[in-house]
């Protein structure tokens, strides 16, 4: 929102919510029943509105994704800051702007004389609407746009558009209302005018509105991507085109470089950025980043793809929640499962920096059902593997093993990596110790009697056991895991511990394995605290589930702008903290397979880097 909110701001929809798109509705059925109702007859012109609004979509969102895609691993970044949630949010509305253009579309095939059964494509056409461009349309848009930094327009619009310094693709179409009205006035010059001129083309829209688009997009990513050798070979070719750096100085300096995409304006009214070249050329040729921590993870179920950083900026900024709508893009998600299983090695998620340390996330290109198949775990632990060795000749201190990574049957919680790679400098992490000791510092003081349901494995024996130590009488369900334990306490502080059916307890420490049957056996009232990696599925309304262990960031760590799958904004996983915290304190074993860290030392040591306890009591 502007600094102070102007006329048409708001755009007429925003009511709606996502209704909006109900606003094209009467044009799209009314072309479908003409279709099938005039068949071959149909004014094509017509039809092909909504299509190309759908290839509008389509487009600014591979722009998002290469966008984020690159921010995460890219050495060509333009600006090195933060980007968060508030321009996540400010961004959402960026589809608008298509459903303005769909319907000026529709109401101008209605009204304007010539805009009916448009051909094809005409040569003629085009040339007119591109010379059109850049005469009138960039030199009245360079004028306008400097009006909108005079402090009267500013505060009441432009400054929407200003208050994102670090920009994304879609950045470039956030603004009010009003200036898009004034935007499509601009664009609607040169394709009246190839319709005045009865030259105009269904191309020559499509194409022309595409140009937009894509020039749009460009130029508010934020790392330079084009070549040098365009100059070179076509020197004015800079008069003509802008770059992604080019028009970053205008987000950073605000009162330069003003052109649309053609910056001879700027030249010939010495408003263009002295610095423009050398931005361009120190971007062009990027800077190399050491990565001190990786934290390993991989896509959850089918959808979860869609959540990632780089896939739909609204959902990743939310925490991921299965949506019965998403069922619509299942062929996509079939698509990109196919590709994730023949991808041969990780990709970069995510870049994120605290204090002096830059942290990425990588993701193992599975997803979590195939973890599960018998014949999938040494193609499996190969791309973990490679990723483990990838991390350490790339010189990254710590690499934290998240999610199904860490499998005990998989890789014995990573300790088949250090014993095929002993001579290994990264360290690595499974986060056991600090998701003991968050599951521990979650348990109501008081309390005298927990149960511990479900599989222990490693975590889970490490809570048994300090309960234990504090003289809490600890119940264990499963007798496997009783008789484990007992062999590993003393004897006086084996006795705190039991292989009980009495679920009176109210505090319940859930381990992997237990049924919805064993959650309806708590007493009324009681506290599910899981030491999952995955989420608890509620089946009790008259009992608290607490989160899987995680922790809130501190406001020092930047570039959070999505969620860790299921958890809140701003908030990590136990296992993903571990490896920070393990860099920050320089420490240098290694926390996998049965090895535990100290889990006070580990404990303080978050609290003092500023992480506290998502689940506090």
């Amino acid at each position: 929102m502007a600094t102070k909110p102007g006329f048409l701001t708001n755009w007429p929809w925003q009511s709606l919510g996502n209704f909006k798109y109900l606003v094209l509705a009467p044009w799209v059925v009314d072309g479908a029943h003409k279709a099938m109702k005039q068949g071959w007859d149909v004014d094509i012109s017509y039809l092909a509105i909504f299509p190309s609004l759908l290839f509008r979509m389509v487009h600014n969102q591979l722009w998002i994704s290469l966008s984020r895609f690159q921010n995460a691993r890219s050495k060509h970044r333009i600006l090195d800051r933060s980007l968060d949630f508030d321009q996540v949010d400010r961004e959402r509305n960026w589809d608008d702007q298509i459903i303005f253009n769909g319907l000026l579309f529709y109401l101008g095939h209605m009204y304007i004389p010539g805009a009916n059964n448009l051909p094809i494509w005409r040569m003629d056409g085009w040339i007119i609407i591109m010379v059109l461009h850049a005469g009138p349309v960039e030199f009245l848009y360079y004028w306008f746009h400097r009006a909108l930094h005079h402090h009267f327009l500013y505060s009441r619009y432009h400054s929407h558009h200003h208050a994102s310094i670090v920009t994304e693709p879609i950045t470039s179409v956030i603004h009010p209302f009003a200036e898009h009205i004034v935007y499509y006035l601009l664009f609607a010059i040169p394709m009246y005018a190839s319709i005045y001129t009865r030259t105009c083309s269904i191309l020559g829209l499509f194409f022309y509105v595409v140009y937009l688009d894509f020039m749009n997009n460009m130029g508010h990513c934020n790392f330079e991507l084009v070549p040098n050798w365009l100059f070179t070979v076509f020197p004015p070719l800079k008069y003509l085109m802008y770059t992604p750096s080019y028009h970053s100085l205008h987000h950073t300096q605000f009162r330069t470089n003003y052109s649309l995409f053609m910056p001879f304006y700027d030249y010939i009214y010495n408003t263009m950025d002295k610095s423009s070249d050398c931005l361009y050329e120190n971007s062009l040729k990027g800077k190399e980043e050491k990565c001190d921590v990786v934290h390993l993870t991989h896509p959850t179920t089918l959808q979860s793809i869609y959540h990632l950083r780089f896939g739909f900026a609204s959902f990743a900024s939310k925490p991921y929640n299965s949506k019965w709508y998403m069922l619509l893009v299942w062929p996509l998600s079939f698509v990109s499962m196919f590709f994730t299983w023949i991808w041969g090695s990780c990709f970069t998620v995510e870049r994120n920096k605290l204090k002096n340390l830059i942290m990425q996330t990588w993701a193992i290109p599975r997803y979590s059902f195939q973890y599960e198949l018998s014949w999938e775990k040494d193609a499996i632990n190969d791309l973990i593997e490679k990723a483990v060795l990838e991390a350490d000749c790339k010189g990254v201190k710590v690499l934290s093993l998240g999610l199904l990574n860490q499998g005990r049957e998989l890789n014995g919680n990573g300790e088949l990596y250090l014993q095929k790679h002993p001579k290994l400098n990264v360290r690595i992490i499974d986060g056991s110790s600090l998701a003991a000791a968050l599951v521990l510092k979650s348990i109501p003081s008081g309390t005298k009697q927990v149960v511990i349901a479900g599989t222990l494995f490693k975590i889970g024996c490490a809570i048994a056991t300090e309960l234990c130590k504090k003289g809490i009488q600890v119940s264990v369900t499963c007798k496997p895991d009783f008789h484990y334990l007992k062999s590993r306490l003393s004897d006086s502080t084996g006795t705190h511990l039991t292989l009980t059916r009495n679920y009176t307890a109210q505090v319940w420490l859930i381990g992997e394995g237990i049924d919805h049957k064993e959650q309806k056996k708590a007493p009324k009232g009681a506290i599910f605290i899981p030491f999952l990696q995955f989420p608890l599925k509620k089946v009790r309304e008259d009992c608290t589930y607490y989160s899987t262990p995680a922790m809130k960031v501190p406001n020092a760590l930047e570039n959070m702008h999505s969620c860790e799958n299921w958890l809140p904004r701003r908030v990590m996983s136990a296992w993903r903290v571990a490896g920070i915290i393990h860099a920050l304190e320089g420490w240098n074993e290694h926390e996998c397979g049965d090895t535990m860290l100290d889990i006070n030392k580990v404990w303080d040591a978050a609290i003092l880097h500023g992480f506290l306890p998502l689940n506090q009591v």
